[in-house]
């Protein structure tokens, strides 16, 4: 095991990944912000270097000091052979498997491998699997292919046009994490909300304040650059205000060099409708998430 120190083995991991999209994703949007300035002070361990077989990033040690807070016990997950990464992932060094903890992963066919090391573990598994969509303007970046093959635009579908007398475009603080909290489907408690509040006060933020001045709709980033936690106060639903949230926040990121993509649910037909409309790029692979509890 080694962890890669320094701005120019990063940024070689970075370059290494990007020719892996869009199976490395979540892992190379994650390195990606670490060579940002690593706000989240994440660290990156490779099985041998440079030419690795399987990459993990997680926190560094000191930001891991509650047992059972799974949103920063988080570990983003690459492997070029996912049926022989077992022993390098079983490494306390690598995964502390004693904690709650939650791995992501762009690679549905590291599953096999983590239920397999959950039950020598002794450890319980609840997998999440979603559909995984890149904004146009990144797929045109990153997986230009995709776009040729689907012969979609470079650029995202702008939303109908909203009643700007009665929405203000502003950004989320603090404050709101409450709010974003109540209304995430993976949040609703008290380290979820502490989460929700360190990426408001890491990333840029965007939202729509209503005719009372709070937000009505909004949408976050988080650690690994994909756009998350995104929604609308139930009353003003179905007006296409996440859309242009969405839309103002892909355009201001793209100005600032950073990637966008993001994940929905398989049953949420209305949110695959609407990536249609947009022309977001479905991605071949899939969003995963393993949530797992030490029994």
């Amino acid at each position: 095991m080694l962890h890669l120190q320094g701005p120019q083995m990063l940024q070689m991991l970075e370059k290494s990944l990007r020719k892996s999209l869009p199976e490395s994703l979540k892992v190379y949007g994650t390195v990606f912000h670490m060579n940002q300035g690593n706000p989240f002070k994440l660290k990156a361990l490779v099985d041998k270097w440079p030419d690795f077989n399987t990459v993990a990033v997680r926190p560094q040690e000191q930001e891991m000091t509650d047992d059972f807070d799974h949103y920063t016990n988080t570990y983003q997950i690459y492997s070029k052979d996912p049926q022989n990464c077992k022993e390098f992932l079983g490494t306390s060094e690598v995964i502390n498997w004693k904690q709650h903890l939650q791995i992501q992963s762009s690679q549905s066919s590291l599953d096999e491998v983590i239920q397999n090391l959950a039950a020598t573990k002794l450890v319980k598994v609840k997998k999440t699997q979603c559909l995984l969509y890149m904004m146009p303007e990144t797929a045109k970046k990153l997986v230009p292919s995709f776009l040729e093959a689907k012969n979609l635009s470079p650029k995202s579908v702008k939303p109908k046009a909203i009643n700007h007398e009665m929405f203000k475009h502003s950004s989320l603080d603090v404050t709101h994490a409450a709010l974003v909290n109540r209304f995430w489907h993976f949040g609703g408690n008290e380290k979820s909300q502490r989460f929700i509040e360190r990426c408001i006060r890491t990333f840029p933020t965007f939202c729509l304040l209503g005719p009372e001045g709070t937000p009505v709709s909004w949408s976050l980033m988080d650690q690994t650059g994909e756009l998350r936690m995104g929604s609308t106060m139930p009353e003003y639903r179905a007006q296409g205000l996440v859309s242009n949230v969405v839309h103002i926040q892909t355009q201001a990121l793209e100005k600032l060099g950073f990637l966008t993509y993001h994940h929905t649910d398989k049953a949420n037909k209305i949110v695959q409708r609407l990536c249609h409309t947009r022309q977001h790029v479905r991605m071949p692979c899939d969003w995963n998430q393993w949530n797992c509890v030490p029994l």
